[in-house]
């Protein structure tokens, strides 16, 4: 299965994005082998930057670092996938400044909903940043629950149990992109937040 025959963008309604970078996975995956999601907070302006471009792109390597630093037992993006890990965007086009305003985030969570729909034997769902988070509460209030995520700093409300559609939700920060290698103070925190999600597939 392609994600991306399942999921597109009408009319394009969010005025702070690049919409000429819109993707959605264009990955074959099998969706009853998918036990994880982990979702970044929006595609690269590059398009080689992608999860799964070819050669050696940004989010891909960024995040194979992370895997490692968690002592997955990994050493290339197949080998992450074949763990059963599914990687997407909460939002679908590119960032043209620092943040996403929250009507956007909104707006691209109806895809993302329709993304996750697609995937049944999801154990977790990994939430890489704010726009991760905000995405996801949207997607529950939506359904009449809860937020799964409540507000605050990351640094204090990870590592805590959360759930979303019954399963367990870990918030953290960005792995995908320059500023996982920036932000080293973070790096291990992530590392840690991976590891106690893939004790769980």
């Amino acid at each position: 299965m392609k994600v991306s025959k399942y999921i597109e963008c009408i009319d394009f309604p969010c005025g702070d994005v690049n919409h000429e970078c819109f993707m959605v996975p264009d990955v074959n995956v099998n969706p009853d082998m998918v036990s994880m999601v982990m979702i970044s907070e929006a595609v690269p302006q590059d398009p080689g930057d992608y999860f799964y471009a070819k050669g050696d792109p940004l989010y891909q390597r960024t995040t194979v670092q992370a895997f490692k630093d968690a002592d997955a037992n990994i050493s290339s993006m197949k080998d992450i996938l074949r763990l059963g890990v599914y990687f997407t965007t909460a939002v679908k086009c590119g960032k043209t400044g620092y943040g996403i305003k929250t009507a956007t985030i909104k707006e691209c969570s109806f895809l993302l909903e329709l993304e996750l729909a697609l995937f049944h034997n999801v154990k977790a769902f990994m939430l890489m940043g704010d726009v991760a988070i905000k995405s996801v509460n949207f997607i529950a209030k939506r359904a009449g629950n809860e937020r799964v995520i409540p507000a605050g700093p990351t640094y204090k409300i990870r590592g805590k149990e959360y759930f979303f559609r019954g399963k367990r939700a870990f918030p953290s920060y960005v792995q995908a992109g320059p500023s996982f290698f920036i932000e080293k103070s973070k790096r291990s925190m992530i590392a840690e937040d991976i590891a106690t999600a893939l004790k769980l597939l």
